[in-house]
């Protein structure tokens, strides 16, 4: 996935291929919540330029999408507060029929715990401290 921002939410464009469909053409429900939870993990992530965990996530399917088209995920934040953010994340076909809707609670983990949970090595650590420094690069 691809995202992009306008500072307050995340998008991304894509297309579900053919090989991760449930039923014929339909796309698999795992599949769909995988994308929700990447672009409101993202999204936390961006906004709050912290580690995140999910802690949970609840998804409505509001309509079937068919594999093989055009998609727009995005995602906003409802709430935070000093350890958790809760987001929202939204699938749209491409005729911008809402598809499925997403409410996910992240944890937002400090430096410190990382480092005693191993949840990152220290490699990681500094590759992600670079990536967000240079956020604006990547997301435009």
């Amino acid at each position: 996935m691809r995202f992009y921002t306008d500072e307050k939410s995340l998008f991304s464009w894509l297309s579900i291929p053919d090989h991760l469909c449930g039923w014929n053409n339909l796309a698999h429900g795992g599949v769909l919540s995988t994308i929700l939870d990447e672009i409101m993990s993202w999204t936390a992530i961006y906004l709050f330029r912290s580690f995140i965990l999910t802690q949970s996530i609840a998804v409505d399917f509001k309509n079937p999408v068919a594999v093989g088209r055009q998609l727009r995920a995005e995602a906003r934040m409802i709430d935070v507060n000093k350890r958790k953010a809760t987001l929202e994340g939204l699938i749209f076909s491409e005729s911008d029929q809402l598809c499925c809707r997403a409410t996910g609670i992240f944890a937002l983990v400090n430096l410190e715990t990382v480092r005693r949970l191993k949840i990152v090595d220290e490699k990681g650590i500094e590759d992600f401290q670079n990536m967000v420094e240079s956020f604006e690069k990547i997301l435009t």
